[in-house]
């Protein structure tokens, strides 16, 4: 608590090094709030403004904290082939309303290794015809990776975008066994 006895916001942050590059990962008490790709000291700088201004605190650096280390942890092991699944308390509140349901069923409904269409996942949350929704959805998840974002796909089988570029969405399926293993 803060010195008028309100509870103080506390925002840490590291960056992780993984195969598509640095991950920025920053959590609260509530759970894992950010990760941000090409995490460059410029991407840094923006995303850590944009925590500051949305969470009314400034985020410190803290690789050791204890509210990342297991964050860190299972993103190696994600990384390294030796976990399927995250299971990290998450904090939802930089995301709201029909894009936290969208990516709440995401999270929960569409394992490792497998894909989902935009329509197909509008329709899981009783919205069929909000598949454009669910694009902007993905594009706004504020914890790509660990909430797989890169599983949605388009119904006629293309890619479809990514908020971390098409290329790390490849090779996040790849990794997941859903595309075969770029050869370059």
């Amino acid at each position: 608590m803060d010195s008028h006895g309100h509870n103080e916001q506390r925002v840490v942050w590291t960056v992780v090094g993984t195969d598509i590059g640095p991950l920025l990962l920053a959590a609260t008490r509530d759970g894992l709030v950010n990760v941000v790709f090409h995490a460059t000291d410029a991407a840094c700088d923006r995303a850590l403004d944009r925590l500051a201004a949305r969470l009314g605190t400034e985020p410190v650096e803290a690789p050791g904290s204890p509210l990342l280390t297991e964050a860190i942890h299972q993103v190696r092991a994600y990384f390294a082939g030796r976990r399927r699944d995250f299971d990290l308390p998450l904090d939802w509140s930089l995301i709201s309303g029909f894009n936290r349901q969208v990516l709440r069923e995401l999270a929960s409904g569409v394992p490792y290794g497998s894909v989902v269409g935009y329509g197909d996942l509008a329709g899981r949350v009783g919205q069929p015809g909000a598949a454009q929704a669910v694009g902007l959805a993905m594009g706004a998840n504020p914890l790509p990776v660990v909430v797989p974002c890169h599983r949605v796909v388009e119904s006629d089988g293309g890619i479809g975008g990514f908020g971390g570029g098409v290329d790390t969405k490849r090779q996040l399926l790849a990794l997941e066994g859903v595309l075969p293993e770029p050869l370059f």
